[in-house]
């Protein structure tokens, strides 16, 4: 049976086989199923990996009666924000699996009563999250919203390479100096990255309060985010450098929305094999904005997720 939900926030406790001690995820909740205009709640599914929720809370404005009535879920995966960490399982690739994170996903959609009838918008890992659980297939997902997500990590890789070329020489020089010695925290190194940030993750700055809430968490504890993806957006070192799913994302059956932006890290080449790959999807690329669409256009951004979410099946 669905739940009403409602404005909750709270804990629920997460097992699984290779857990080495008990942990917890971390949720909130925007807004009121039964008023609802879709029915449905909206589960938002955060990046990195290894990142919190806390960039994606513009998104609370969807469960505003007076516009759209969507409830939306926001939580901090394992290893993430609010969450149970795991700093014990640095550089433990064998550990941080995708399967790991599905698995948390399951458990709380029972605890919140609304397995049988949801949406997700995962955005970057998010969305390359909420790819692999469509893919496997889940009666109760109804629809589907892959934001800012490569369909493969070499693509990804290809994309940010693209984009590391248009850098001014020195940028790009400090970039590649630091990435050989294997020196990520030199300052001149984290002057570049943020270079890069500051064009093709998000060009609003000052960086949005919400977006460096969110870098805070990494920076206290990087052990998801260095261990699957690695040092820097561009430099994938991790568990997932050889991620793909274009093979699979035929399967996913449930209608489903692919967005990007112009300057996004995930260029059009990224996205494409979701576009062509799944059966009843729509694609839509915001002109003018990079990785955190939602925090840099976020009205443009909710008018499209809105309207995909609350058309017509």
């Amino acid at each position: 049976m669905t739940s009403s939900l409602g404005l909750i926030e709270g804990t629920v406790a997460f097992q699984h086989p290779t857990l080495p001690k008990p942990c917890e995820t971390w949720y909130k909740v925007y807004g009121d199923s039964t008023a609802s205009r879709s029915g449905r709640p909206l589960v938002t599914l955060h990046g990195g990996p290894g990142m919190a929720h806390n960039y994606l809370l513009s998104l609370s404005a969807l469960a505003e009666k007076a516009k759209y009535g969507i409830p939306v879920v926001f939580y901090d995966q394992i290893g993430s924000g609010r969450s149970t960490h795991l700093p014990e399982k640095r550089l433990d690739e064998a550990f941080w699996q995708p399967d790991l994170f599905m698995a948390e996903l399951d458990n709380l959609l029972d605890h919140l009563g609304i397995a049988d009838d949801f949406d997700l918008l995962g955005q970057s890992w998010g969305g390359m999250l909420g790819a692999m659980f469509a893919v496997r297939g889940h009666p109760g997902l109804k629809r589907l919203i892959i934001s800012n997500s490569p369909a493969s990590m070499p693509l990804w890789v290809e994309s940010c390479n693209f984009w590391r070329k248009q850098l001014p020489p020195d940028i790009q020089h400090a970039l590649s100096k630091h990435e050989a010695d294997e020196t990520y925290t030199d300052p001149e190194y984290l002057h570049a990255v943020e270079y890069f940030y500051k064009l093709h993750l998000c060009r609003v700055f000052p960086f949005p309060q919400t977006l460096l809430d969110t870098l805070a968490w990494v920076d206290k504890d990087d052990t998801v985010y260095r261990t699957m993806n690695g040092p820097s957006e561009f430099t994938v070192v991790g568990t997932l450098r050889q991620w793909s799913i274009t093979d699979q994302v035929h399967k996913i059956s449930v209608p489903t929305l692919v967005l990007n932006a112009e300057f996004d890290e995930a260029r059009d080449s990224c996205v494409y094999p979701y576009f062509s790959g799944i059966p009843k999807v729509k694609w839509y690329t915001f002109p003018g904005a990079s990785h955190c669409t939602s925090l840099e256009i976020p009205d443009e951004y909710m008018a499209v997720v809105a309207q995909f979410l609350l058309s017509p099946s």
